[in-house]
């Protein structure tokens, strides 16, 4: 493997809002795909915005899992970031979109440790 680890940037939209808003929901959601792909889930943190919305970290030994939710506009931006080349993050995506019913999704996976200077699209030090 070339890389450290692969980092997965989804964006789940046409998403159901009440699930979105639900904080225990979206918990379950994530520890159970984390687990359904074969991570090991060691602890996580979430937060109900008011008045909705939730963010929310799942910790895995192979990195993490995130979610920020925008009930009002039916979207869910999803990172999945794994580390070494035992996971698969490409595997979340389809059972994160059913669960939370994404009617279209999209997603870039990045190579984390092998960006070059020429590639940074920001800036690079």
């Amino acid at each position: 493997m070339d890389a450290l680890g692969k980092h997965l940037l989804l964006e789940l939209k046409d998403c159901n809002a009440g699930l979105l808003n639900d904080i225990e929901y979206l918990r379950i959601v994530l520890s159970d795909v984390a687990r359904q792909i074969g991570a090991t889930v060691i602890q996580d943190s979430f937060y109900q915005f008011t008045p909705q919305g939730v963010s929310g970290v799942i910790i895995i030994a192979e990195s993490h899992i995130s979610i920020h939710t925008w009930p009002e506009h039916n979207f869910a931006a999803v990172d999945v970031f794994t580390c070494g080349d035992v996971i698969e993050p490409k595997n979340a995506v389809q059972p994160l979109a059913e669960k939370l019913k994404a009617k279209s999704t999209c997603y870039i996976e990045l190579k984390r440790g092998t960006l070059t200077e020429s590639q940074a699209m920001v800036g690079w030090k």
